[in-house]
């Protein structure tokens, strides 16, 4: 969506020499099946549930952290709770607890992850009014509803900033909080997985390359108009 693959998947060709065919840029529920059945042998993708079941099934190998990208609180223009002044995400659900303002529980499990996080790690309680349901009837139009309504959420940097979450009436408010991050993580094939050893010493020569200073300098440059990705910190060098 924000262009970053596609750069970095260019760098990555020429400094490995690989050719990289991009099997799939899609949600979860659509690329990990094509991963499992052997049509891709690397997988880039948030780290959660569906990641440690692949390693459960030897689908996978042990996951390694690559990168992560940022989630946001909008609000209302306005900003009665005083979103805006706030110093973290912890202190911003705060606020918005503390004026009984109204917040959206968006259908998107990142954002549903992030919020869970945020209530827990502050020791807060949310009330009733800062769980209430989305009245859209897709995901993509929460927003729209929590524009109408008034009310705070929190949702995906990258989908916000290209308009595939439309939020008329809505203001990023918040937007750089490391405990509102979501980490990608890369997936190798593990034992049972179909891909060969041809396959295999392929997809292990890009992971490298990924991990590593070059890559993630590659990274780092593909951001255009960004950052959207972030590169891991804690890659090897």
């Amino acid at each position: 969506m924000c262009g970053v693959w596609p750069a970095l998947a260019e760098e990555a060709e020429q400094a490995t020499g690989l050719a990289i065919d991009t099997v799939a840029a899609a949600p979860k529920d659509q690329v990990v099946p094509r991963f499992a059945s052997g049509e891709a042998d690397l997988l880039l993708i948030h780290g959660g549930e569906a990641t440690f079941d692949l390693v459960a099934r030897g689908l996978a190998a042990p996951l390694t952290t690559w990168a992560h990208n940022r989630y946001v609180i909008l609000g209302p223009e306005a900003d009665p709770a005083g979103v805006g002044e706030a110093s973290d995400g912890i202190e911003a659900l705060r606020r918005i607890a503390r004026a009984d303002a109204p917040m959206i529980g968006y259908r998107d499990p990142g954002s549903y992850l992030v919020a869970a996080r945020l209530w827990r790690a502050g020791g807060l309680r949310p009330g009733a009014r800062q769980q209430l349901p989305s009245g859209a009837e897709t995901r993509h139009a929460a927003l729209i509803d929590a524009g109408a309504r008034g009310a705070y959420v929190i949702a995906g940097e990258i989908p916000v900033a290209f308009g595939r979450l439309p939020h008329p009436g809505l203001a990023v408010l918040l937007d750089d909080d490391p405990q509102m991050r979501r980490h990608f993580v890369l997936v190798l094939p593990g034992p049972t997985h179909p891909a060969d050893a041809a396959r295999r010493a392929h997809a292990h020569r890009l992971a490298d390359y990924l991990l590593g200073a070059a890559g993630q300098a590659a990274l780092r440059a593909a951001n255009r108009d960004g950052p959207w990705i972030h590169p891991n910190p804690t890659a090897r060098h």
